[in-house]
């Protein structure tokens, strides 16, 4: 049916039906909504074609509801629909809905193939019929639309009024701006001067939007109570709940609204996993673009944070959290974070790269590996097939492993370390100052979780279970999932895992949202992590080591070496593999993925429509707002855009003792990813459901993770993978001049080519032109001639004592170095605390000032009344009123 509207009907009147419609729906139907259409403004009725307004154009859509209509609907089911029917000319006939009369016995659908279908689409129905008369009961209003241009999808468009909105903002415990203006204290002195000159210098970084700059006034907020209405500016109604804030108001009602009838409860959540309903979305406030897009937040959004011309501002962080919530908010500001602090970290990097290139003419050890004259042989790298090779091939390799291993990079993996703790600090200070900013101080995440639904697969295998135990009991128990229920998930997901499967689709099936979502980060960032990292600490700490020496190799399955590094070393093959996962990967690939996806679907709808390009921009002029949307990707949660920066955050820290340019790469794929996701998130994702959070949750917990992580792993890269500890020991213990010549001679090993195994000598021994009986190899062993041939030398083990005293002291001088940054700034900025504490003391001064007002007006009232009381009257009471004070 075309355009059901629902008004708000009492709970108690919900079973009345006074009179019968379907003759006055069937005569003046499309004559009413003719006359409503007709009766609005041009203006008015603009609005309403958008989709943003219902047809009386003046009540807001605040939420949408889908579902699926079958293309050729039987009389049968028309006969149930006009039941719900409720135009504009029945709008002021309170009726309740009544159950459809039973089919005919000579109905010929009862006898058809598809019945099974049909009474599964008729229970569907039937369900969406509880749950919005339960949506109506709550005081929502709603209004249906199934002839649209979207074929074989229904509408249902729901609208909050004032007294909906103000019930659940005092429930929800939402903070609004009261009618009290206070003074922001700004620094004073030379910390005002400084602030002022740099904001005069930032002023072209800056977006154009008005809540991007800064208010030297902030109204006091307080949580919203209809009592203390008198509290806050309701001078404009309409503009006092925000359209972020009535979306998540309905979202709310929409979540705690069931269907009891059946012999389980279903909510929303099971509604929209059942096929009840196929999406729940708010709307987008309009347009971005085109000659009719009158000017909104999401307009503006798309011009000053989604357009890469606008690349090197800031962003509009406050006009992000006021249309996509605090969560989405606090994402983008914690990214933008992170990618400042990327600046800092990316010029010291350049920098030890500089360095490196500098002074790779004066590295001594890579000169003696260059040297023609030195003419050292060294022994195969293969079996059979490798041959003798002259230490000079690989002089290439050496100067440029030069460039990433040198006494710089120590410096600089101290420094990142460092870097990470500032960054964390620096988090949490910014991370407080938007909770000040935010009116999020006094949240809590209790309040969140007390309201925190089930989700639709829990709900789905509790009703699994309860229908099991009420089949076989007959009486009907509520029934919850328990630890036996989860332990053969528990035990698939830990299999799959250490098979390093993916296993974040199987689900122990948490009860709620957010445990859900804390359950699949934890396993999604072990996979992640693991998958992504795997290869980088093989080539870092096992490859070349396990292969044993030549006479002795280490073979597995009985014919296979264990591979060894290329001429140049191990350090060089890792930064190989991680410029190739920085730039290859995540800059390019990644990106490319994020720009080419939507642009490839919108290629694929354009050829499936068979139309023109100007027929397809007329089509979509034609869409109402939420057919629009409608067609836009479902929101699907801020863990993929996370775990792609956790990820990187990882590579910047973990290993960039081996690789400096690491932050240099990650600020420029960040530059990028910004842009990308702003544009995802106005022009080609659903509006997302604002959800109200005060920290980004486990992922600063992660963040943590991995920075204390990233200490241990680069003093392991910097003693075990780079040649700087073997340099020191070399230079301080067996140097006769305390110089680096001879360390190359005093790090190879000396073998006697006629104790290799049986078949595994070179195929040409002579490959370089002359016979060779003595190789060198990189090791610290006897030599062949020594009472214990090709054991372990003292070298190797001052060698390693060296190595590990390194790791020990690294680790604890630079956790110690962290620990004080941590200890040494304040998680809460002073003039963020004493703002807070001010607030307090105006809120306490408010209510005073309003509860002296009270006992003032009770007061005159009552001495009012004493007076025009006579004197027999109030000598008989004066000891019963508080007259006696007068």
């Amino acid at each position: 049916m075309k355009n059901e509207q629902y008004p708000s009907v009492p709970s108690k009147e919900k079973q009345v039906n006074i009179i019968n419609i379907k003759a006055i729906e069937d005569i003046g139907y499309d004559l009413q909504d003719a006359i409503l259409l007709n009766s609005l403004t041009p203006e008015e009725n603009t609005q309403c074609r958008r989709g943003l307004y219902f047809q009386d154009g003046k009540r807001h859509v605040d939420y949408i509801l889908t579902y699926q209509i079958k293309k050729t609907s039987s009389s049968r089911s028309r006969r149930h629909t006009s039941h719900l029917t409720d135009n504009a000319f029945t709008r002021t006939l309170r009726r309740g809905r009544v159950p459809p009369p039973p089919p005919p016995k000579d109905d010929p659908e009862v006898g058809l193939p598809n019945h099974s279908t049909d009474h599964h689409d008729d229970d569907k129905c039937l369900r969406r019929e509880e749950f919005e008369g339960n949506l109506m009961a709550m005081g929502l209003e709603l209004e249906r639309d199934e002839e649209t241009k979207t074929p074989g999808v229904g509408f249902v468009k729901i609208h909050a009024p004032w007294s909906v909105l103000c019930r659940e903002a005092e429930f929800m415990k939402l903070k609004m701006p009261t009618k009290k203006v206070y003074e922001v204290k700004q620094s004073s002195g030379v910390m005002e001067k400084i602030n002022t000159f740099i904001s005069k210098v930032t002023d072209p970084l800056h977006p154009n939007v008005e809540e991007n700059r800064i208010q030297n006034l902030k109204h006091l907020s307080y949580p919203f109570s209809r009592e203390k209405q008198h509290l806050f500016d309701l001078s404009d109604r309409d503009s006092f709940f925000d359209s972020k804030t009535r979306s998540s108001i309905v979202c709310e009602v929409l979540k705690r609204t069931k269907c009891t009838k059946a012999n389980f409860s279903m909510g929303l959540t099971s509604l929209l996993g059942s096929g009840v309903y196929t999406a729940a979305y708010p709307l987008h406030d309009g347009d971005v673009d085109g000659e009719n897009a009158e000017p909104n937040d999401r307009k503006l959004l798309y011009e000053e944070w989604a357009c890469y011309s606008v690349f090197y501002k800031y962003q509009p962080i406050g006009l992000i959290r006021k249309y996509f919530g605090e969560k989405i908010g606090l994402y983008f500001a914690w990214l933008g974070v992170y990618t400042q602090m990327l600046i800092p970290a990316s010029i010291v990097g350049v920098f030890v790269f500089l360095y490196g290139c500098v002074t790779v003419d004066d590295d001594i050890p890579s000169m003696e590996i260059c040297d023609p004259r030195k003419n050292i042989t060294m022994c195969p790298l293969c079996d059979r097939v490798c041959s003798y090779w002259n230490l000079s091939m690989a002089c290439g390799t050496a100067r440029a492993s030069h460039l990433f291993d040198n006494p710089a990079t120590v410096f600089f993996s101290i420094f990142m370390a460092l870097w990470a703790a500032f960054f964390m600090e620096h988090w949490k200070r910014r991370q407080m100052r938007l909770n000040y900013e935010w009116d999020l101080t006094g949240f809590e995440d209790e309040e969140e979780a007390l309201k925190d639904h089930p989700r639709a697969e829990y709900e789905f295998r509790v009703m699994q279970k309860s229908l099991k135990k009420e089949h076989k009991s007959q009486k009907p128990e509520k029934e919850k999932l328990t630890c036996k229920d989860r332990c053969p998930a528990y035990m698939t997901n830990l299999i799959i895992m250490l098979l390093m499967a993916e296993a974040d689709q199987l689900k122990e099936v948490p009860k709620t949202d957010k445990s859900f979502e804390e359950r699949l980060i934890f396993k999604t960032f072990i996979l992640k992590f693991v998958n992504a990292f795997t290869p980088i600490i093989y080539i870092a700490f096992f490859r070349g080591r396990l292969g044993g020496c030549p006479g002795s190799y280490l073979y597995v399955f009985e014919s296979y070496r264990m591979e060894e590094c290329a001429h140049g070393g191990c350090l060089m093959e890792l930064c190989i593999q991680l410029s190739i996962t920085m730039l290859g990967k995540q800059l390019i690939q990644n990106n490319l993925f994020e720009i080419g996806t939507p642009k490839l679907k919108k290629l694929i709808r354009f050829i499936k429509s068979k139309r023109g390009s100007f027929q397809e921009e007329e089509y979509e002029k034609k869409l109402q707002r939420y057919e629009t949307d409608h067609f836009l990707e479902p929101f699907v949660g801020l863990t993929p855009e996370y775990m792609e920066m956790i990820i990187q955050f990882g590579f910047v820290t973990l290993f960039v003792a081996s690789f400096p340019l690491a932050p240099l790469f990650a600020l420029l794929n960040n530059i990028i990813e910004i842009r990308l996701d702003a544009k995802k998130f106005v022009a080609e994702l659903r509006r997302p459901d604002a959800a109200r959070a005060k920290d980004i949750g486990i992922w600063y917990n992660i963040l943590r993770g991995v920075a204390k992580v990233a200490v241990i792993v680069n003093a392991f890269v910097i003693s075990f993978t780079s040649d700087f500890i073997p340099r020191l020991v070399y230079q301080y213990m067996y140097s006769p001049d305390g110089s680096m010549h001879g360390f190359v001679n005093h790090t190879l090993s000396y073998f006697n080519v006629s104790h290799f195994q049986n078949g595994t000598a070179p195929l040409e021994p002579s490959y370089l032109g002359f016979h060779v009986e003595i190789c060198r190899y990189k090791d610290y062993r006897e030599p062949p001639w020594s009472l214990t041939p090709y054991e372990i030398s003292k070298e190797f083990w001052a060698v390693l004592a060296a190595r590990l005293a390194f790791v020990i002291v690294f680790q604890n001088v630079v956790m110690l170095m962290s620990d004080i940054v941590d200890w040494i700034i304040p998680d809460i900025p002073k003039d963020i605390s004493l703002q807070i504490h001010k607030e307090k003391i105006l809120i306490m001064d408010l209510f005073m000032k309003e509860e002296q007002g009270k006992t003032q007006t009770l007061d005159r009232v009552l001495y009012s009344g004493c007076k025009e009381t006579s004197p027999l009257t109030r000598s008989r009471s004066i000891s019963h009123t508080p007259c006696k004070n007068y």
